[in-house]
């Protein structure tokens, strides 16, 4: 019976682990990207809504979000999703919202290794 206990404390430990080198490594590709100061705040917060929420964003917005680009956006995304306070979203709901949101301001707009 206290194997089973080690067990569950190992598995426990292990989780939090992996969570927190998750938060880490988010984290760091966040700051060494400068993901933080590729997006205006109006853009940002519109974004937040349209993928969060429901509402639509801009094409200035779409523009700094394509701007801003994938390994950013889904840094980002991965960071807000870790925050207690959004514990109650389905991320597979979110993922997907942001996946579309994306794609749209990528039609919208363009990606730039397309347009050469």
């Amino acid at each position: 019976m206290a194997s089973l206990n080690v067990y569950y404390v190992l598995v426990v430990l292990f989780l939090t682990c992996w969570a927190i080198m998750a938060t880490k490594e988010n984290d760091q590709i966040i700051k060494e990207s400068k993901c933080e100061t590729k997006m205006g705040l109006p853009c940002v917060l519109e974004a937040f809504t349209a993928i969060f929420n429901t509402g639509s964003i801009s094409n200035k917005c779409c523009s700094e979000l394509v701007v801003l680009g994938e390994v950013c956006h889904s840094a980002l995304e991965k960071r807000t999703l870790e925050n207690p306070l959004f514990k109650d979203l389905n991320p597979i709901t979110i993922i997907a919202k942001s996946i579309q949101t994306e794609n749209n301001c990528l039609a919208l707009i363009g990606s730039p290794s397309l347009s050469t």
